[in-house]
């Protein structure tokens, strides 16, 4: 066990995908793998309930932590403050703390160009990816002040480099990195940290996205200069971990790209 042990982690978008070949293929499941392997306990969120009843009995089997499923969809048509509510008030029954709030969630209609994007499609990304980050980011703050926490949050090179197909998506996670700045500034003096990671990775939601738009995989998704797509634990997972731990208290507003080679800017 390491030193999240007897801490509790929140992660979104946590439930367990699998690649062809069997193995992990989900960047939530991966950072919960990484955190379950720091002692944390964790509360994972999905739409899917049997990824996540998957997740969970793996991860409890595997790493003798306790975890937490609680179904929870951010999106146009619910009343999202009480869903996500609902997720942090089961979360401090269990467990009674929150030291580590891990935004990855985020549905798009990737593919779809910014002239064909319908409402309904830039709405989905909206809510489940902006939405849903700040309504988990204000509805643990309280708790993530009390333990001198750390947000971790998602965007894309998708947005920082405009990526053919992405408008929503984009637009999502660029006002993802926007909020992130935000509370770096405004929660710095509790003592709470917040970042952005942008990943790649090889997962399920990639290999599908392969198949059903191949014209806009092969304009956005190039090999990595590294020779390889990130792996989900290790390469992603391992990371976000790192950002909660006391070494990297400092930073804070940041914005790390894990792609390989690839998210290098000025």
């Amino acid at each position: 066990m390491g030193f999240l042990e007897g801490k509790t982690a929140i992660i979104t978008g946590a439930g367990f995908a699998a690649l062809k070949d069997g193995s992990a293929g989900s960047i939530g499941y991966g950072i919960a793998t990484a955190y379950a392997k720091e002692g944390a306990n964790l509360v994972i969120t999905g739409r899917n309930v049997k990824k996540l009843e998957t997740a969970k009995e793996k991860l409890e089997a595997e790493y003798g932590i306790q975890v937490l499923c609680v179904a929870a969809d951010v999106n146009a048509g619910a009343d999202n403050q009480a869903v996500v509510q609902n997720v942090i008030d089961q979360a401090i029954e269990k467990f009674g703390r929150i030291d580590v709030l891990v935004n990855n969630a985020q549905a798009s209609a990737s593919g779809v160009t910014l002239a064909d994007h319908t409402t309904d499609q830039f709405d989905l990304a909206i809510y489940s990816g902006l939405y849903a980050t700040f309504y988990y980011m204000q509805a643990c703050y309280p708790y993530l002040k009390e333990t001198k926490g750390s947000v971790i949050n998602f965007a894309s090179g998708a947005g920082l480099f405009g990526n053919f197909g992405q408008c929503a998506y984009a637009a999502a996670k660029e006002g993802i990195r926007g909020l992130t700045r935000v509370a770096a500034t405004e929660w710095g003096p509790d003592g709470i940290n917040v970042n952005v990671v942008c990943p790649l990775a090889w997962t399920a939601a990639l290999e599908n996205f392969q198949e059903a738009y191949p014209d806009a995989f092969t304009a956005n998704v190039h090999m990595p200069p590294m020779g390889h797509y990130g792996n989900v634990e290790t390469e992603i997972g391992r990371v976000v971990v790192q950002l909660a731990s006391p070494d990297f208290k400092f930073m804070s507003g940041e914005t790390l790209t894990l792609e390989g080679g690839m998210g290098q800017r000025p």
